[in-house]
């Protein structure tokens, strides 16, 4: 679910966006700049609602924003090893952050702020910036992979195990401790992804031909799928549906594909003795006597849906979003274009584009008579942490916005600590307002 932009070469293609990335309930779009920052509501379909913008830092290279609060986290490549969280409805610096090397990519849930360095992870408490932890000695991760649950009853954190194959380390940011070790693929790593709830992870290589999905905490393989077997691709992006019922991924390719998570065959009633069912069952036990290569991809699901891009090169990122009650494939690229497409659940096939969004442009009159009919976004970060939400994803079964509680479990106390970072009412603030931290050697080690 959650999408950061990539940092890697584009073979060459100008780049309109330096980076961009979905907020972690997909309903905002954040891009960066040589010029500065922009935040859009993903609210409409034919309307693109500008939420914020700013120009007081060149050169963004990551923005990341905390749901649809005013916490926005940027780092500018003037300035690549320092982080600064800002309140952009204010327009005040809440604090700033300077580390020993540059940072490669945030990530962000109500209770952790994640901050990846090449050979080190750095995790914060989002209540009050401080530092928990710090992971030390991670394999050389030169593209700041990694991901973070966000549903802060669990935290989650995956990174990568190893920079040649595809070992996932799976670490507790609640806790602050190691679960275990995933191989995922012969492989290096090349994307991986919680679902809403932190109880799947979806992983890629750098083959980019097989996706796989395992169970967390315990790491187990549940689906593998195939994205395709003629060519080797870049996969850039993978994002659950808030439902975890489809897992779509983007690449340096022109289709973005989507894959249907299907009860597992553990759980499917037997089949009816009909010619085709037990052709279908002689056809599987034969592939116990084959090689496991080709057993392996005989076994494997292909795509439920497809969307086809108008163009390949363009490093992008995908989600997949209800918006006006209707499921949706979104697409960004760093070509500066939003593309959204409509998605047909139950048959899924080719997604249908049915809009283009310049991510660049200003919007017109008419355009902003619209926005000023819109419902107002919520006004406190106090509201989307400790408040029931109407929105869509406080619906998500086994996720609870006001708790993140999976089906019923008691929260611990500790879950609501007292006095959230409020950021519209200054009387609540913790004592973090232009706090500077500097990372070089005063910090817990794992």
């Amino acid at each position: 679910m959650e999408a950061g932009a990539a940092d890697g070469p584009s073979g060459g293609v100008e780049e309109a966006l330096s980076c961009f990335s979905f907020n972690q309930d997909c309903t905002s779009l954040a891009i960066g700049t040589k010029s500065g920052y922009k935040l859009f509501s993903l609210s409409s379909v034919e309307q693109l609602d500008h939420v914020h913008g700013s120009n007081d830092i060149p050169d963004v290279c990551i923005v990341e924003r905390l749901f649809s609060s005013s916490l926005v986290v940027v780092v500018s490549r003037t300035k690549p090893r320092q982080m600064n969280v800002y309140h952009f409805k204010k327009g005040t610096e809440i604090c700033s952050y300077g580390y020993s090397s540059n940072v490669l990519s945030v990530r962000l849930n109500r209770q952790r702020l994640l901050v990846c360095l090449e050979e080190s992870i750095y995790i914060h408490n989002i209540k009050d910036m401080k530092l928990l932890k710090t992971i030390l000695d991670i394999p050389p991760n030169p593209t700041g992979l990694c991901a973070l649950s966000i549903n802060h009853s669990n935290s989650y954190v995956a990174y990568p195990g190893s920079r040649t194959t595809g070992e996932i380390v799976l670490y507790d940011g609640h806790a602050l401790k190691t679960v275990c070790t995933i191989a995922a693929h012969e492989g290096a790593l090349a994307a991986i992804a919680f679902n809403a709830s932190g109880s799947r992870l979806a992983s890629a290589s750098e083959k980019g031909t097989v996706i796989r999905v395992f169970s967390v905490p315990d790491g187990q393989k549940l689906y593998e799928f195939r994205r395709g077997m003629k060519r080797y691709v870049t996969i850039s992006s993978l994002a659950f549906s808030m439902d975890s019922q489809l897992l779509c991924a983007s690449s340096n390719t022109e289709t973005v594909h989507i894959f249907k998570l299907e009860h597992l065959a553990s759980s499917q009633p037997e089949e009816p003795s009909t010619w085709t069912s037990y052709v279908g069952k002689m056809f599987m036990a034969a592939t116990n006597y084959l090689p496991t290569q080709v057993s392996d991809m005989m076994n494997q699901d292909r795509a439920f849906a497809t969307g086809r891009l108008g163009f390949s090169g363009h490093r992008n990122i995908c989600t997949l979003s209800t918006i006006q009650k209707l499921p949706r494939l979104l697409v960004a690229s760093s070509s500066g274009h939003l593309y959204i497409y409509n998605l047909d659940p139950q048959d899924g096939g080719d997604c249908v584009l049915i809009k283009t969004h310049s991510l660049l442009g200003s919007g017109t009159a008419d355009e902003n008579k619209e926005n000023d009919l819109r419902p107002s976004l919520p006004q406190s970060y106090a509201a989307t942490v400790a408040r029931p939400s109407p929105s869509a994803a406080s619906t998500v079964p086994g996720y609870s916005e006001d708790g993140g509680a999976l089906r019923g479990e008691v929260i611990p106390e500790h879950e609501f600590a007292a006095g959230p970072v409020c950021l519209d009412d200054e009387n609540e603030f913790p004592p973090i307002i232009l706090c500077r931290g500097d990372q070089k050697g005063k910090t817990k080690q794992s």
